[in-house]
């Protein structure tokens, strides 16, 4: 099953060798009925878990869209806790084309010290720190006190319809006593001005995937028309994809700007938030992002023929908002819409913001500073989705914690769904001793 022998486990000790073999497992998410599904790596886990007398079930929701779920944990308790705490993490990964990697992206090669392939970073790094961590502390009898739920879910790159949305509606005993959850994506670290920093996820963005469809009457190319779908819907998109998004801030991002302005010697300011933004570098990328609401057009489609005019015209947007700020955005969005254009929610998801303290807040912050003394640790708002929206809606308290201590010149946020993506070897250690410390504290 795995490359290490059962008896012979650390925590660190097979953290790679999983990495490898869940890249090397393709589970490409194509947001359709396409691709291979996560039934051979749900089956995989499930045999590792099994494999240390973890009692682990898989659960299809449709045909080859598997799910993994487990009790473990839970012999007594903790500071007086008997609730549990769900820790989880998603198989599918979104599409490669191997043409455009300079290693194959579901080789799990190591090389120039770090591991390469689809997945790396989001997220298999962590189900192979999790996995590698839960399969030694089970051998070694350094079972938690803790109720814990383990949950490797479907369909995340697709917004959770065939894995956790479906887990909390049809399987929802599988959580009941969970008031906390653990998941991606935090607990890496970033470098402001030769301060390492580690940011724990406190917050997300809300989602809205929706398409535009503007119907119009159809003529010949040749002849005026003032009844135009392409039109009507072109001057929408335009208006939705220039708009400018104000400077909103959460609580989340007041407390991660304040952090950073101590760092550069300065105070925080709504005006001054894009510039101390700037100062994560490369990171800049996806923290920018959560100072505003946005909408980005990525799709369009309309007519068939040159000298026709149809009569259907359809666009789509990937839109976030941040929380706080629902009503503003969908206000925004209906203006900027107009009218005539019909706007059909694929997928809408409720942002969320937790407060940044509490056991679990200072368990994982303990974790992280007992293997990086002199690190600084603070929360941030997500620009993108994971599975917390669907298991938040159950009440619980949820974090992204998925610890890499990572190279000062490595751009990690370009890796995310990117080309070349990898993850480092010591970075993948690092991360299952602080995942060790942390359940030894939770």
């Amino acid at each position: 099953m795995a490359d290490v022998a059962p008896d012979d486990l650390s925590v660190t000790g097979e953290v790679v060798a999983l990495c490898r073999e869940l890249i090397r497992i393709d589970t490409s998410n194509y947001g359709t009925d396409e691709g291979p599904g996560e039934r051979k790596a749900a089956e995989y886990v499930a045999g590792l878990l099994d494999e240390v007398g973890i009692a682990a079930e898989v659960i299809e929701t449709a045909p080859g869209r598997a799910n993994v779920v487990a009790r473990w944990g839970g012999t007594g308790s903790t500071n007086g806790r008997t609730d549990a705490l769900l820790l989880h993490g998603h198989l599918d990964v979104v599409p490669a084309a191997a043409e455009d990697w300079q290693i194959h992206p579901f080789s799990g090669e190591v090389q120039d010290g770090y591991v390469w392939g689809r997945g790396a970073v989001d997220m298999k790094d962590f189900d192979a720190m999790l996995l590698s961590v839960v399969r030694a502390r089970q051998l070694s009898g350094r079972v938690p006190e803790r109720p814990v739920v383990l949950c490797f879910t479907a369909d995340e790159e697709a917004g959770g319809h065939q894995g956790a949305e479906v887990l909390i509606r049809d399987h929802r005993e599988w959580f009941e006593g969970c008031t906390e959850a653990v998941g991606e994506v935090g607990g890496f670290s970033t470098t402001v001005r030769g301060q390492r920093l580690y940011l724990i996820e406190a917050a997300e963005k809300g989602m809205a995937w929706m398409r535009l469809t503007a119907r119009g009457r159809a003529g010949h190319g040749s002849m005026i028309n003032h009844d135009n779908a392409v039109t009507r819907l072109a001057a929408a998109v335009a208006r939705i994809g220039a708009h400018d998004w104000p400077v909103r801030l959460t609580p989340t991002m007041k407390t991660l700007l304040a952090t950073v302005a101590d760092i550069a010697g300065t105070e925080a300011t709504p005006e001054n938030a894009q510039a101390l933004v700037e100062e994560f570098g490369g990171a800049a990328r996806m923290l920018g992002a959560v100072l505003r609401n946005s909408t980005n057009p990525t799709m369009l489609d309309a007519g068939y023929k040159v000298n026709v005019i149809p009569t259907e015209a359809t666009a789509h947007v990937d839109g976030r908002f941040l929380p706080g700020f629902e009503d503003e955005f969908f206000a925004t969005l209906a203006e900027l819409t107009g009218e005539g254009i019909e706007i059909d929610y694929l997928s809408k998801q409720p942002p969320w913001e937790m407060p940044y303290d509490g056991p679990l807040v200072d368990a994982m912050t303990r974790s992280l500073l007992a293997e990086d003394p002199g690190a600084i640790v603070a929360p941030y708002l997500m620009s993108g989705g994971t599975d917390a929206k669907h298991f938040t809606k159950l009440g619980m308290r949820s974090y992204g914690f998925a610890p890499l201590r990572l190279p000062e010149d490595l751009d990690f946020t370009a890796l995310f769904h990117g080309v070349d993506e990898r993850v480092p070897v010591d970075a993948l250690e690092f991360g299952a001793r602080v995942m060790d410390r942390f359940l030894g504290e939770i």
